[in-house]
């Protein structure tokens, strides 16, 4: 045979048999594989970690109890908030509002307490509940005061509990007042006839569908629905009256549902005068240090709803008609 022109042997070379490839394919698979899990682990671990420190942030921001605080501060001005809406399933429920009351009330170093209001009004029934615990609690502790401060707006149901205080404190251009009784709905049984569409509403009782969208309302249940109305609304101006006594000054636009200005507020005897929580703790009750007694959402509601985790409840809110009685 012929030598090879390249000086190389004839012979092919040699190669690797085909099972030791797959096998060393194998292991490099094998390796990805477990890096990907312990990238995984250590991502898992990673995640763990931040949703501790996050816990741990969010329970120092919100986890001092208002007892601690209150028990670190001398003699101060307990502060109560009520925000939003009044209503069962918001953070001014007659729930919180009442835990938070209590609370500044029975905290020994509480010089006085100051409710500070910002609210539309809402439930007649959790307002109700909050007037009648503010004068429970005035009967009990009588050597503490309760003020009510209005910032932007205390109207309708916030009016209602801001009228059990000893005074009332607002700004010139604060909201006040709104004393009367709503009950929102809308009919759409002409719309449904040119679009043919049929209710098919059953009900037992001949009033059951009462006030229901998809049917003409009846004489005899609008006057019964005005006559429910009346009789919450004369709950609401009996209350106002035990509340402010001779301070309200005669005026038959008072409890007509409009709504007035501070400056107003003040010259038709619905408020005593003007001041902020500060102004007031500072130059009316002589503790200027205040601590808030708000009974707070847990942690994880609050950071839940600052994210926007509502959205949808609020979007129904909006979209969904009006149910039941309003002090708005």
């Amino acid at each position: 045979m012929a030598d090879n022109p390249w000086g190389s042997s004839s012979s092919t070379p040699s190669t690797p048999p085909r099972g030791r490839e797959w096998e060393l394919l194998e292991n490099v698979v094998m390796a990805s594989v477990q890096e990907q899990r312990r990238a995984r682990r250590w991502g898992i671990f990673f995640k763990l970690l931040t949703f501790l420190y996050i816990a741990l942030v969010i329970w120092m921001i919100f986890g001092a109890s208002k007892v601690e605080k209150a028990a670190i501060a001398g003699s101060h001005t307990a502060v109560v908030n009520v925000t939003g809406e009044i209503s069962d399933s918001s953070d001014a429920s007659a729930e919180a509002i009442i835990a938070g009351l209590q609370a500044a009330f029975e905290a020994p170093k509480s010089k006085a307490v100051v409710l500070r209001i910002n609210s539309p009004g809402g439930s007649p029934v959790q307002s109700a509940y909050v007037y009648d615990e503010i004068r429970r609690l005035r009967a009990e502790h009588k050597d503490k005061k309760l003020y009510a401060v209005i910032t932007d707006m205390g109207a309708s149901g916030a009016y209602y509990i801001a009228s059990a205080a000893d005074q009332i404190y607002v700004n010139q251009g604060s909201l006040v007042g709104s004393i009367g009784v709503i009950m929102q709905g809308f009919g759409v049984q002409g719309l449904m006839q040119k679009l043919g569409v049929e209710d098919r509403t059953m009900t037992a009782g001949e009033h059951k569908a009462i006030m229901s969208p998809f049917e003409p309302l009846k004489p005899e249940e609008k006057a019964h629905v005005k006559s429910v109305l009346d009789a919450v609304h004369q709950q609401f101006i009996a209350a106002v009256r035990q509340g402010r006594g001779q301070r309200l000054k005669e005026n038959p636009d008072i409890f007509s549902g409009l709504f007035w200005t501070g400056q107003q507020a003040v010259e038709l005897g619905l408020a005593d005068g003007f001041g902020s929580v500060d102004s007031v703790a500072r130059t009316v009750i002589g503790a200027e240090e205040t601590v808030d007694y708000s009974e707070l959402p847990d942690p994880m509601t609050a950071v839940l709803r600052k994210l926007g985790a509502s959205m949808g409840e609020a979007v129904a809110a909006r979209v969904a008609p009006a149910q039941g009685m309003q002090l708005r």
